[in-house]
């Protein structure tokens, strides 16, 4: 469940990883439904199964979502039947593109991972099936691979430029930070996004605490950003995302760092639900806000927040939840409402359960990706994202 850590300052534990390949090239996941108390690996063989997994949430992270999509496609190119012609790899591979990028329609690194296949096909048609296959094989390799480098880069840049707006002028040793979701190397294929300028700040000595704030429980985010930090031995408090007002109101928080699922041309984004009110919040307190994200999260094709896609999960799920009874030592699934909430039978019985919400560029302080810092300038209610793409 590891993937080796990065080297800094301060050494650090293996960090865990969603995903793992075995010598033979068959792709595994954790069921992250079961964590932080279980630790299940479950095989996936094929892109039916890659959708199942995303589309409930076993794997989940934008990043993460992208790789495991990508690594079926591969192991279904390495299994299936020599392809007749190029069309016919075509031909097979377009449907199941499709298919995957409909499991978890907010993501946009879901969507550029199936569009740089699409552009591959589109553009070999002149290769041999054979060499189309292998051609494509090495593109959902890459998908993969080129996470980490990406992360670790922007966590390095992310920390670098947090810890020089709040450390000038102050005696500050380390910064107080807060983080929405899981960003971290569950999420990724390792190290993570705005985990990881968390990361990094604490590999130099810069982080006092990381506080992270606990969504809708079938979300569980916290509990796997909590997993994440523990491992890393980082100092880091839980919270609901109902006291983060009182939080910043109390304490002299430094920053606000979360990742993103969408970044459009403008620089609004679509992230994990709960981040729009950390971001109005900490607007009204003064706390930077930055938004961490590779460059395959932003999406130029879209020119502000209000075209975003914003996913509805079953109704369900915002009224069970599941953890380890205390007593038994077994895991449960239990309800926290009245039997027919989220029946939709009866108007009152009624869920709203967005996967997303959209954070205006106006409360982002900066955008950073692997290419740099993106500052939304003094007075101005946009930011320039294109300028690190």
């Amino acid at each position: 469940m590891v993937a080796q850590a990065p080297s800094g300052k301060k050494p650090l534990p293996d960090m865990m990883t969603s995903i793992r390949i075995d010598q033979s090239g068959q792709v595994e996941i954790i069921d992250q439904l079961l964590l932080p108390h279980t630790v299940t690996w479950e095989k996936v063989s094929t892109p039916d199964e890659a959708y199942d997994a995303i589309k409930s949430m076993k794997i989940r992270g934008a990043p993460a979502i992208a790789s495991l999509a990508a690594l079926s496609i591969r192991s279904y190119l390495s299994s299936a039947s020599a392809f007749s012609s190029t069309s016919d790899v075509i031909s097979h591979l377009n449907p199941i593109l499709d298919h995957l990028q409909s499991s978890r329609p907010t993501a946009v690194n879901l969507s550029e991972a199936m569009n740089r296949i699409r552009a591959l096909l589109k553009s070999s048609t002149d290769v041999s099936a054979e060499d189309l296959v292998e051609k494509v094989k090495t593109l959902c390799g890459a998908v993969h691979e080129e996470d980490l480098k990406r992360n670790m880069e922007m966590g390095r840049l992310g920390a670098e430029w947090l810890w020089s707006k709040r450390r000038a002028g102050s005696d500050k040793k380390g910064l107080k930070v807060i983080t929405v979701c899981n960003t971290g190397s569950l999420a990724t294929s390792g190290y993570g996004t705005a985990i990881g300028v968390i990361t990094a700040l604490f590999e130099h000595d810069h982080l006092d605490t990381a506080y992270y704030a606990q969504t809708t429980p079938y979300h569980q985010g916290s509990r796997l950003t909590s997993l994440e930090l523990t491992t890393l031995e980082i100092p880091a408090t839980m919270i609901c995302d109902t006291m983060l007002g009182s939080l910043m109101q109390l304490e002299d928080i430094d920053g606000v760092i979360v990742g993103a699922d969408r970044v459009v041309k403008n620089g609004d984004t679509a992230n994990k639900i709960g981040t729009y009110q950390a971001a109005v919040l900490a607007k009204r307190h003064n706390v930077p806000f930055m938004v961490v994200a590779p460059v395959t999260t932003v999406d130029l094709s879209l020119s502000t927040g209000a075209e975003i896609h914003i996913e509805q999960r079953p109704p369900v799920e915002a009224t069970l939840v599941r953890g380890r009874n205390i007593e038994t030592g077994e895991m449960s699934v239990v309800r926290i409402t009245p039997e027919g909430v989220g029946s939709g039978k009866e108007r009152w019985q009624g869920v709203y359960n967005p996967s997303f919400d959209v954070t205006p560029a106006d409360l982002i302080s900066c955008v950073v990706t692997e290419k740099g810092v993106a500052e939304r300038k003094e007075g101005q209610d946009s930011i320039d994202v294109a300028s690190v793409c």
